[in-house]
């Protein structure tokens, strides 16, 4: 039966509670989607940092301790401490690092808070990490593939992308992804394909990843 099961294409699973995201541990899947509304005052501080139109790329590694320590984040985007919703958003963030910290019993997570203007990875691929997740604040969000959708050996080749994704193989602004890689054990050939999209002219993203470094 486990072999059988082994043999299934991986699979993508989406749903409105939190509690979807612990259905990336399972062998099958290599997607796990909450399909999330944010706060209301955490977008509109996405909104109006995105709308001051300044750079922004931050990258800090979190040492937890243990996965239920708060996490320190006093420096994340200071320069913005006076826009409101501000410290919601840092909040929304805390909880982030620690719901994934506490899905894998993770005691250092890389954290990355970056401001896109154009697609950081516009070719599909596959990330060379156990699990990531990713999270758009504000703009157009992350696409992804269904397996068989383009071949694996071919990734990069522009000629072999699909023309069009379907809606619902993007995310939303707010939504929540774990996003499996070839480095998780066991995993290696069914990593997630997926693209960063390119916004539209004059528009830009607010994109929150987390790593699991240990």
């Amino acid at each position: 039966m486990l072999a059988r099961q082994w043999l299934l294409p991986p699979r993508q699973v989406l749903g409105e509670s939190p509690d979807i995201l612990s259905e990336a541990l399972r062998d099958e899947v290599n997607l796990a989607v909450w399909q999330r509304r944010l706060p209301l005052h955490v977008q509109g501080f996405a909104n109006s940092l995105l709308g001051l139109g300044d750079a922004l790329a931050e990258s800090l590694t979190l040492e937890l301790g243990a996965t239920d320590a708060e996490p320190d984040l006093s420096g994340l985007a200071a320069r913005f401490a006076d826009l409101e919703g501000y410290q919601g958003f840092v909040a929304d963030v805390g909880w982030l690092v620690r719901a994934f910290a506490c899905l894998l019993d993770a005691r250092r997570v890389g954290l990355r808070l970056r401001r896109l203007d154009k697609a950081m990875c516009p070719r599909f691929h596959v990330d060379h990490v156990p699990l990531r997740l990713i999270t758009t604040y504000s703009g157009v969000g992350s696409q992804w593939l269904q397996e068989d959708e383009m071949p694996r050996s071919r990734l990069g080749d522009p000629s072999e992308e699909p023309l069009q994704v379907v809606d619902n193989q993007q995310l939303a602004a707010g939504h929540v992804a774990l996003f499996k890689g070839e480095k998780w054990l066991g995993n290696e050939g069914r990593g997630i394909i997926h693209r960063s999209p390119q916004p539209a002219p004059g528009e830009s993203r607010l994109l929150l990843t987390l790593d699991w470094l240990g």
